[in-house]
């Protein structure tokens, strides 16, 4: 029995929908797509089983990666002309690593009501139940499909000290892990979800060389959809050491290592003479 739920004239409501389990979807979600007018969804064919499995029939509108842009003055005359949309993307809450933010960006620039309907989240369920520091923790969705760039991003958050979360798919994630070790530090803790709240749900707890030989021994646990989180580097440098680093790698490839290390020590204050034997260090290993 599904609550009731005043369904708004004019207004989009942003709404979470399950990422496996159709139990999770709440009373409130039910009430909210059995009254609006239409459903913007990711995938008409994915969105269209779950209004089955509710008994409800629909107008449906595909708003996705590819034309979202072009489906934002159509979904504003629809509201404009007093009818009620309800977001969805595929899984768990829009606009996390899904389509709907340029949507609800421009919408909200025309003073339209968007409503959220909160649900289910992968990254929410996945820290809930890992057991790594969740008092503060950086979502990085989906890391690159190159995997120069991928090490390139992986490098830059070697030390963040806030827990690291990542989505990765079936199709990269050992090569993931295997770039994580080489990155971060193979001893590194790390915890990486699969298939929540499915059937096959499973949790792999250990350092990140531990959880990818574990992942490697069964191709079936290569399967599905992956939530990969990371601790934070437990002692990162103070923050002006790796400033210097990211200033030193713009500026050595433009000028000489001395003028290099004036131009940075003005900028942090930090000793000249050290900055200059840095820039000489760095410079040997490029």
């Amino acid at each position: 029995m599904t609550s009731a739920q005043v369904i708004n004239a004019g207004t989009l409501y942003v709404v979470a929908t399950p990422i496996g389990n159709l139990a999770d979807l709440s009373d409130r979600a039910q009430a909210v797509l059995a009254g609006v007018d239409i459903v913007a969804c990711e995938d008409t064919r994915h969105t269209q089983k779950l209004l089955q499995h509710l008994g409800l029939r629909k107008v449906l509108l595909s708003v996705h990666d590819h034309n979202e842009s072009d489906r934002i003055q159509q979904v504003l005359e629809h509201l404009q002309q007093g009818r009620s949309i309800a977001l969805v993307s595929d899984a768990g809450t829009p606009l996390i690593s899904d389509p709907g933010y340029r949507l609800v960006q421009a919408l909200g620039e025309q003073n339209v009501t968007v409503v959220p309907v909160p649900g289910p989240s992968a990254i929410i369920t996945a820290l809930s139940a890992a057991g790594l520091p969740t008092d503060r923790f950086t979502f990085e969705g989906f890391l690159p499909h190159k995997r120069g760039a991928r090490e390139e991003k992986l490098r830059a958050l070697q030390y963040e000290a806030r827990t690291l979360v990542f989505y990765e798919s079936k199709h990269r994630i050992l090569e993931t892990l295997e770039v994580m070790q080489a990155e971060l530090g193979s001893e590194r803790p790390a915890v990486v979800a699969r298939e929540l709240t499915k059937t096959f749900e499973t949790f792999y707890r250990g350092t990140l060389a531990s959880v990818s030989l574990d992942i490697q021994r069964d191709a079936d646990q290569q399967k599905g959809e992956f939530v990969v989180m990371v601790s934070g580097h437990d002692n990162p440098p103070p923050a002006t050491d790796i400033d210097t680093d990211a200033l030193f790698k713009l500026l050595l490839p433009e000028l000489p290592p001395k003028k290099a290390a004036a131009i940075v020590a003005q900028l942090t204050g930090e000793n000249k003479k050290a900055l200059y034997q840095k820039a000489l260090e760095l410079q040997g290993k490029a």
